[in-house]
This record gives C-alpha cells, sequence and structure tokens, in this order.
C-alpha cells in the first residue's frame, strides 16, 4: 500500500499543493499526467529523493516520510532505467543487494532467478551498450526487484520503446506484480497503458491528483 497525505512541495515555478491518495496492497496503479505536471517530482518525493514542504508518506503501514530512500521498502525504476554503464547485466541485477551486505551466495540466486523470470539470462555477462530499450527495461526492472520490494515505483518505463516491445513488457509488468504480490505505482502519460494495466487510475493536473 502506498498512501500521501497532503503532501506540499514548491519551487519559484511549480507547485505539488495538498496531495493525498492511496493505492491499495497488490494492486496496479497508473499515474497519468502531462508532461512538466509533476509526475516525476511527486514519485521522487514517494521514493525518498526529494523532501516535501509538508505531509506524509506511507508504505504499508510504515510512515517514511524522513526514511532514507534505501529504508523504504520501494523498488524504484527512473525513466530510460538509468543502467551503469560500466557494470554487467549481472552486476547491475545485484547491485541493491551488495551495497546491503547480502553473502555472495544469495546474490547469486537472486540474481539467477530474475534473470531467468525476465528472459535475460543470455544477457548476464554483457554491458548496457548495445542492448535494445526493451532489454534495459527488463535489466532495470530485475535491479528493482532484487532487494523484494513492497512497493514498484516506476517512471514512464515504456515511454522510448516501439509498439510491439510495449505490449510484450506490459505483459510482463502485470505478470510481474501478480506473481510477487507488489503494489506498484506506473507513471505514464499512455492512456494505453492505463488500459492495459491498471487497477487504480490517477491523474496529475495543477498540482493535484485526482483518482479517476
Amino acid at each position: 500500500m502506498i498512501r500521501l497525505e497532503k503532501i506540499c512541495w514548491k519551487t519559484p515555478a511549480f507547485a505539488l499543493d495538498d496531495i493525498s491518495f492511496e493505492v491499495p496492497a497488490e494492486s496496479y496503479a497508473v499515474l497519468m499526467g502531462k508532461t512538466g505536471s509533476g509526475k516525476t517530482s511527486l514519485i521522487e518525493i514517494i521514493c525518498g529523493l526529494r523532501k516535501p514542504d509538508a505531509g506524509r508518506t506511507w508504505v504499508g503501514e510504515l510512515n517514511v516520510t524522513d526514511a532514507p530512500p534505501n529504508l523504504r521498502g520501494i523498488g524504484y525504476v527512473p525513466q530510460d532505467g538509468a543502467l551503469f554503464g560500466t557494470m554487467t547485466v549481472e552486476k547491475q541485477i545485484g547491485f541493491g543487494l551488495q551495497i546491503r551486505k547480502v553473502s555472495p551466495e544469495v546474490i547469486d540466486k537472486t540474481v539467477k532467478d530474475l534473470a531467468e523470470e525476465m528472459a535475460i539470462t543470455h544477457l548476464l555477462p554483457r554491458k548496457p551498450a548495445g542492448l535494445s530499450g526493451g532489454e534495459k527495461q527488463r535489466v532495470a526492472l530485475a535491479r528493482a526487484l532484487s532487494v523484494r520490494p513492497k512497493v514498484l515505483v516506476m517512471d514512464e518505463p515504456l515511454s522510448s520503446l516501439d509498439e510491439d516491445t510495449q505490449t510484450s513488457l506490459m505483459e510482463l509488468l502485470k505478470r510481474t506484480q501478480r506473481e510477487h504480490r507488489i503494489t506498484v505505482l506506473h507513471v505514464t502519460h499512455s492512456s494505453r497503458e492505463a488500459d492495459r494495466l491498471a487497477d487504480v487510475r490517477l491523474k496529475i493536473s495543477d498540482g493535484r491528483v485526482i483518482t479517476l
């Protein structure tokens, strides 16, 4: 579950004003809005990458408003994946576990299991250069899932992909959400993605979020 209570964040040119909404546990929410509407700023607040001026953020029953990103129980897929250019796919997927000092045996098993689930086992020795957009997004998704998050937040994960790749990844995303039983917040400007994926539809406009 994700719950925001009266979140406010302002800059001289832009404001998120008194935003409150809830995404029920194990549901797939899609947050829509135009470019520049504040979608990315809002999810960065949820993930702990920005601090709100006011309000509270909850993940499950835990108030994470002041918690650092790594203690929020959130897996984050930034726009275009944001893979590390010098790391192999294998190292990318295991990165979150490595910095948490998880044993090499657990890291190895987790990486192999997720690579198989994402159909990218053959990519494990490779680096991001040369991977297709769809392959990069599968790697980014595996990396986010490696730490077994309660919540998965994705910033326009399909925006740079062709329609056929979008379709196959939408099927993967929905299946992954069900099998891992996680709460998803998927940010997009695409009504097609919302139609295919959303249990909950949200829209951000003029600094506020409404449930559709």
